[in-house]
């Protein structure tokens, strides 16, 4: 070996000592202090969805970034408020598990940030799952003119999600959801669409007929074209694609939701207790006609777990669906056996 040679290799190993002096170890979940982000990522095998980073943003609650085939690769957030006493990393613990669906217009966030579900003691013996649906995402597979790809959250939350936190985050196959308009559909077609996933589902104000009469397609069609998106590119056109259409509107499928406890709740768009005097909404007067049609086909086929509580006035907005919420757990524990 030359004295050049020599002294490249030196160069070399003080080099490699350094760069491995800079790299850390990934923390635990334990010792992850308040809004640290963790490296080590969960899951990936088989291409499927895999946590690329963990951070812990309250006493209970952990946001995930997951990895998502079904998004075409994208990272999206997933809330969890975590139970008492919650570990992932003990082998064997799992928790019944509550899915707390955000509506347009919000994210992941929108539950902990608008309401006081972090401070609901009924919760916290449960594993509480709000992911992220996007901003109109409709908790949908996109049609996308046929060619159907990104985004698929209802691939995302159905398969990739639901398989990721019962391999790896303490998620057992006991499982309830619930959500608010955008996710009040999404939390009904999820049960019916996927029955036997759920025990149970609520929805509160949700899009429960978008189908009702052009009133309603007009309304979620203009969701639809939020941010300059080709409304089509969801379900396709009312009209051409009406079997997509229905494929995803509760009610019909209510059928498929004969045998799941459902609760039901709405205002009727005219100012209530929790409203300031004189304040109307349009949208929620067109979702309680919605939530009445479902609530009446429901009992059309048969249905015998159903709950409306069609409230009358009241608008849409958060004071309410907090309220329903708390009204909506006995239903949903109950479905999980915890209380």
């Amino acid at each position: 070996m030359t004295a050049v040679q020599t002294v490249r290799n030196r160069l070399l190993l003080i080099l490699t000592a350094l760069l491995l002096t800079l790299v850390p170890a990934a923390p635990s979940l334990a010792a992850a202090a308040p809004e640290a982000p963790e490296a080590a990522a969960k899951g990936g095998a088989r291409g499927d969805a895999e946590v690329v980073g963990v951070t812990r943003v309250g006493e209970r609650l952990v946001d995930l970034s997951v990895r998502s085939p079904a998004l075409g690769g994208r990272t999206v957030p997933v809330r969890l408020l975590t139970p008492d006493g919650w570990d992932p990393e003990e082998s064997g613990q799992k928790w019944p598990t509550l899915w707390l669906l955000h509506g347009c217009c919000g994210d992941y966030t929108s539950w902990t940030s608008a309401t006081d579900v972090e401070e609901t003691d009924d919760l916290r013996d449960v594993l509480v799952v709000m992911p992220e649906a996007g901003w109109n995402g409709w908790y949908s597979d996109w049609w996308n003119f046929g060619a159907g790809g990104d985004p698929a959250w209802e691939t995302f939350h159905t398969d990739e999600l639901r398989r990721l936190l019962e391999s790896d985050w303490g998620a057992s196959a006991n499982r309830v959801v619930a959500g608010l308009s955008m996710g009040g559909q999404g939390a009904l077609m999820y049960a019916a669409r996927h029955r036997g996933m759920f025990r149970a589902a609520a929805a509160y104000s949700g899009a429960a007929h978008p189908l009702l009469n052009d009133e309603s397609v007009n309304r979620i069609m203009g969701f639809f074209a939020g941010r300059g998106d080709d409304p089509r590119r969801v379900w396709g056109d009312p009209v051409d694609q009406r079997a997509i259409w229905q494929a995803h509107d509760p009610y019909y499928l209510a059928k498929k939701l004969k045998s799941t406890p459902v609760y039901l709740s709405c205002g009727d768009g005219t100012a209530g207790p929790l409203d300031p005097p004189g304040a109307t909404d349009a949208l929620e007067a067109d979702f309680n006609r919605q939530n009445q049609a479902l609530a009446a086909e429901l009992k059309r086929v048969g249905a015998k777990k159903v709950i409306t509580n069609l409230y009358g006035p009241g608008t849409h907005r958060w004071a309410y669906w907090e309220r329903e919420l708390h009204a909506s757990l006995p239903m949903l524990l109950g479905a999980l056996k915890v209380r």
